[in-house]
């Protein structure tokens, strides 16, 4: 339920982020490293990799197989292949969705998200600027931060 006081404040946060003018990522002119066409897009990813990638989508909770896959390796970003997150850094945050308490330095770029009524930092590869998932402040020590990722956008890469 959403009380007065939470839709103020979201309104607030909505209005505030509006006017801060265009996300910020890592790639400041909007272009990335990794660069194709959408026609490419579509061929190179499956029509789910691409709603996520490309179009900022979500895959069910509990829906992927690296959910609660703990091996040794590293994850990669399915649309370029560019090291995202290392295993190590991996947990069951028991929210259904692959989570991290940190990337590997440099992989992922942010950007301010504010579409469900709320105000939420975006993650996406630095290389290739396909989306990620979301970045909360409910994770574990020694960041606290909660990278609740796409499963869907991942190719976990075995140590």
């Amino acid at each position: 339920m959403i009380t007065r006081r939470r839709f103020v404040a979201y309104g607030a946060a909505l209005a505030g982020a509006a006017l801060a003018g265009p996300p910020l990522t890592l790639a400041a002119d909007g272009v990335f490293p990794f660069s194709l066409t959408d026609e490419e897009w579509r061929a190179r990813l499956t029509d789910e990799q691409y709603d996520i990638l490309r179009r900022h989508g979500t895959e069910y909770a509990f829906s992927s197989p690296l959910d609660k896959f703990y091996e040794p390796g590293t994850y990669h970003c399915a649309g370029c292949d560019h090291p995202l997150y290392g295993s190590d850094a991996k947990y069951d945050s028991r929210t259904g969705w692959p989570s991290f308490w940190e990337s590997l330095s440099g992989a992922i770029g942010t950007s301010v998200d504010v579409s469900l009524l709320m105000v939420r930092t975006e993650c996406h590869c630095a290389n290739c600027g396909g989306h990620l998932g979301h970045i909360f402040d409910d994770g574990p020590a020694p960041t606290g931060k909660r990278h609740c990722i796409n499963g869907i956008a991942l190719v976990f890469r075995p140590a």
